[in-house]
């Protein structure tokens, strides 16, 4: 999670309708931790600052454009960065959201927002 005050950065994939918060799947071989460095240069372009990452939790709940019951389970991290934030692969947009926008996230990104707000 890269967060600047009461905004929570999250990004929209190309041809979706929601945001979601910036990571992606594990690759065989790969910790939590490791997924979310790849994941974030790969769609921010920017490096993140290895002794600032943090894990604030697992949250679980449905998926958005998931079968039907179908629910993921997502390990969030604090960070801080390097670099200058671009929307890059299949990033078309990125946006800092404020909890009162939350309903422009993903079911998963709005729980999680909801909780990470509370910290």
């Amino acid at each position: 999670m890269l967060r600047d005050g009461d905004k929570i950065l999250s990004v929209r994939s190309r041809g979706r309708d929601r945001f979601y918060l910036p990571g992606g799947k594990i690759d065989p071989g790969e910790t939590a931790r490791d997924a979310i460095i790849r994941e974030v240069a790969e769609e921010l372009g920017v490096t993140l600052i290895d002794d600032s990452i943090r894990e604030i939790g697992t949250f679980s709940g449905r998926g958005h454009n998931q079968p039907d019951g179908a629910i993921v389970r997502m390990t969030c991290f604090s960070a801080d960065y390097h670099g200058t934030l671009a929307p890059a692969r299949e990033i078309a947009e990125l946006r800092w959201l404020t909890q009162r926008e939350r309903d422009l996230m993903a079911p998963m990104g709005q729980k999680i927002t909801a909780a990470l707000f509370d910290i």
